[in-house]
């Protein structure tokens, strides 16, 4: 019903820039959120970057002054640009949508991930 498309990942090598986009698709009454994730091997998941719909941002600290993400409210996407890539950013990024129903209960969907690999 609810669906996430990433596109974007690749290799590239360190200092270079890559972009990620992620469109959602479906039966979504309310979004509260949209954001990234990435998760490498051997360690956990984490946030990168989310953005709520009022505009509000948080990053996490390893990827502050580097990566920005954006929204596009009326087609339901989001982008994350990544600038000054280092080999530990190298993980699978994976697209995260945060819904209210409308019995404002909340969901979260999750996109395939796409791979970013930065070679150093």
């Amino acid at each position: 019903q609810v669906q996430l498309v990433e596109s974007g990942g690749g290799l590239v090598q360190a200092g270079g820039s890559l972009r990620l986009s992620c469109a959602a698709s479906g039966s979504i009454f309310r979004i509260l959120a949209m954001g990234w994730y990435r998760q490498a091997p051997g360690k956990q998941r984490e946030l990168v970057a989310v953005i709520k719909t009022g505009g509000t941002t948080n990053y996490a600290e390893s990827v502050k002054g580097r990566f920005t993400i954006s929204r596009d409210n009326a087609e339901n996407t989001v982008d994350l640009q990544m600038n000054s890539l280092e080999a530990e950013d190298t993980a699978v990024y994976i697209c995260n949508v945060r819904e209210s129903t409308m019995w404002l209960n909340v969901n979260d969907y999750w996109g395939q991930g796409t791979q970013v690999t930065v070679s150093s």
